[in-house]
C-alpha cells in the first residue's frame, strides 16, 4: 500500500514540474516576442536577382572594428535625404595634392586647401571623347558631397576619415585625364608628366599605414581608359582596378574575382520620350564607327564587307568630327538594332550610346566583360554572337532578321527599364552609374577581407606584439597565398 502512495506522489510531482517548465516555456516566448518591433532579417550579401534600376542592391557588408565584427541591418534611406550611418560602403579617401586630380582639370585651390569646395562650384570636365573614361571625375564628386549637410543623393557609399572604420580606400587620381592631357612631354620636360605622377603615386602609396595593413588589396585604383596606368599597374597589381575592360592586362593583374567593370560614358543623347517602335525604326542594323583597327579589331573590316551592301543595314565609317555624334544620334534613334564589335580592345562605348539610344545591341567581342554582370542578365536586352559565326556569309542578318516583333519590343521595354543604371549624374541619383559601382565594390569587400584574414593565419604577429605588416609588395607571399 505504501509503494502505491509513494507512485502516485511521483507522478503528481512529475506531472507538476512538467506543466510548470511548460508555463515557463510559452511564458518567455511570448515575452520575447513581444519585446521586438516585428523580425529582423540580414538581407542577402550577393543580391543578383533584381537588376531593377529603382531597388537598392544593399550588399549588407560585415565591418570589422578593431577585433570586433558588426554586421549592419540595411535599411531603405528616407525619402530625398542621406544618413551616412545608412551607407553599405563606408570609404576613406587620401587626401593627394591637388596635381593627381582636379588640378589636371586646371582647378586652383585656395590657400592650402587640396579639394574643391563643391558646395559652390564643381570644376569642368573636359567634353569630346574624353567623357568617355570620365569615372574618376564622378565617384570623386559623390565621396565629397557624401557628408556635405542636407544632401539628397543616395547613402550607398560615404567617406570616413578615419581610415580604421572604412571598408575600402579611394585613389583619388585622374588616370585618364592624366594619360589624355600629359602623356607627351612638354619642353623643357624630358618625360611626360603621366609617368611622373604614376611614379609619385606608387611611393606616396606603399608609405601609407592603410597599405601597410592590406598590401593595397583592399585599395580602389581608377584605370578606365585602356592606356591609363600603363607604367604603374604592374606594381599596384594587388589593388582593385576599375577598369572598362580587361583587353590590356594580364590575368594575374587584372581579374574579374577582384576588380570592376564599369560602364563608359555615352557619348550620343539620350532618347527622351522614346515613342518609336518596330515599324518606327526603319534601320534594321547600324554601325558607324571606326572600321580598321588592330588586335580583336580585325572582325570590324571582315563584318564591313559582309554587310556594306545588306538592305536596310547601315555600316559605315564615322567619328566624333564633323557632326558625327548627331549623326550617329539620328542614326541609332531610328534603328531596331546596334552592332557592337570588338575594336582595339574588347569593349567601347558604342554598347552604351546603343542602350541610351533603346536600341538593341547587337554584341560581337568574345572577351567582353559587362559592368554589374552579377546582378544583370544582359541577354534581357541584348543579342550576343559569337565572332567565328559572325563572319560566316549571311549568318548575321539571318539572325537579326529572324527575331520577331514580339521578342524585339520585349529587349526594347528592358533597354528604357535600365538605362539609368548607365547614366553618370551629379549629384548621383538612385541606381545610376555611380550607384551601381559603389554598390559592386561593396559585393567586392567581403572576398577582400577573407583573403586578407587568410593570409595573417600564420603571420598575425611577428615579433610576439606587433599586427603583421605588409612589405612593399610583398609579391612572393601574396602569390603564394592565391594558390592555396
Amino acid at each position: 500500500m505504501a509503494d502505491k502512495s509513494l507512485n502516485l506522489v511521483c507522478r503528481n510531482s512529475l506531472f507538476f514540474i512538467f506543466s510548470v517548465a511548460t508555463l515557463f516555456f510559452f511564458l518567455s516566448w511570448f515575452f520575447l516576442l513581444g519585446s521586438t518591433d516585428g523580425p529582423n532579417f540580414i538581407e542577402n550579401p550577393n543580391p543578383n536577382l533584381n537588376p531593377n534600376p529603382n531597388s537598392n542592391l544593399n550588399p549588407n557588408p560585415s565591418r570589422e572594428v578593431g577585433r570586433q565584427i558588426h554586421v549592419r541591418q540595411q535599411r531603405e534611406p528616407d525619402a530625398g535625404t542621406c544618413d551616412p550611418k545608412n551607407a553599405i560602403l563606408k570609404v576613406f579617401m587620401y587626401d593627394l595634392t591637388p596635381d593627381f586630380h582636379f588640378g589636371l582639370l586646371e582647378w586652383q585651390p585656395e590657400g592650402n586647401g587640396v579639394w574643391p569646395d563643391i558646395s559652390r562650384t564643381i570644376p569642368d570636365y573636359p567634353g569630346g571623347l574624353n567623357l568617355q573614361h570620365s569615372i574618376e571625375y564622378w565617384l570623386t564628386l559623390d565621396l565629397l558631397s557624401s557628408t556635405l549637410p542636407g544632401r539628397t543623393a543616395p547613402c550607398t557609399a560615404v567617406r570616413v576619415l578615419n581610415s580604421s572604420l572604412a571598408d575600402v580606400v579611394f585613389v583619388p587620381f585622374f588616370s585618364a585625364v592624366s594619360y589624355n592631357r600629359y602623356s607627351k612631354p612638354r619642353p623643357p620636360e624630358k618625360v611626360g608628366r603621366n609617368k611622373v605622377l604614376q611614379e609619385r603615386l606608387v611611393k606616396y602609396l606603399v608609405k601609407q599605414e592603410e597599405w601597410k595593413r592590406s598590401g593595397g588589396r583592399d585599395h580602389i585604383v581608377l584605370a578606365h581608359h585602356p592606356n591609363s596606368m600603363l607604367d604603374s599597374r604592374m606594381k599596384l597589381w594587388p589593388c582593385m582596378f576599375v577598369l572598362s575592360d580587361f583587353g590590356r592586362y594580364p590575368p594575374n593583374v587584372a581579374n574579374v574575382e577582384k576588380d570592376i567593370i564599369a560602364p563608359y560614358r555615352h557619348m550620343i543623347r539620350n532618347y527622351v520620350n522614346d515613342s518609336s517602335d518596330f515599324d518606327s525604326r526603319t534601320t534594321l542594323l547600324y554601325f558607324q564607327g571606326a572600321i580598321y583597327r588592330k588586335d580583336g579589331g580585325f572582325i570590324r573590316q571582315e563584318l564591313f564587307y559582309l554587310l556594306k551592301n545588306e538592305k536596310d543595314v547601315h555600316f559605315s565609317f564615322g567619328s566624333i568630327r564633323q557632326n558625327g555624334i548627331s549623326q550617329a544620334t539620328r542614326g541609332m534613334h531610328s534603328s531596331k538594332f546596334c552592332l557592337n564589335i570588338a575594336g582595339d580592345t574588347p569593349s567601347s562605348n558604342r554598347l552604351f550610346d546603343a542602350i541610351a539610344s533603346h536600341c538593341v545591341p547587337v554584341i560581337i567581342s568574345d572577351e567582353i566583360e559587362l559592368p554589374y554582370e552579377d546582378v544583370l542578365d544582359y541577354s534581357e536586352f541584348s543579342v550576343f554572337v559569337r565572332a567565328s559565326d559572325a563572319v560566316k556569309k549571311g549568318y548575321l542578318v539571318k539572325l537579326i532578321r529572324g527575331i520577331s516583333r514580339e521578342k524585339w519590343t520585349r529587349m526594347w521595354e528592358r533597354l528604357k527599364e535600365v538605362e539609368g543604371m548607365f547614366e553618370y549624374r551629379y549629384p548621383s541619383q538612385k541606381g545610376d552609374a555611380v550607384q551601381m559601382i559603389w554598390q559592386a565594390v561593396a559585393r567586392k569587400v567581403p572576398l577582400v577581407r577573407l583573403k586578407l584574414h587568410r593570409l595573417k593565419r600564420f603571420s598575425r604577429y611577428e615579433d610576439g606584439s606587433k599586427p603583421r605588416r605588409f612589405s612593399r609588395f610583398d609579391v612572393r607571399k601574396l602569390i603564394q597565398a592565391e594558390t592555396v
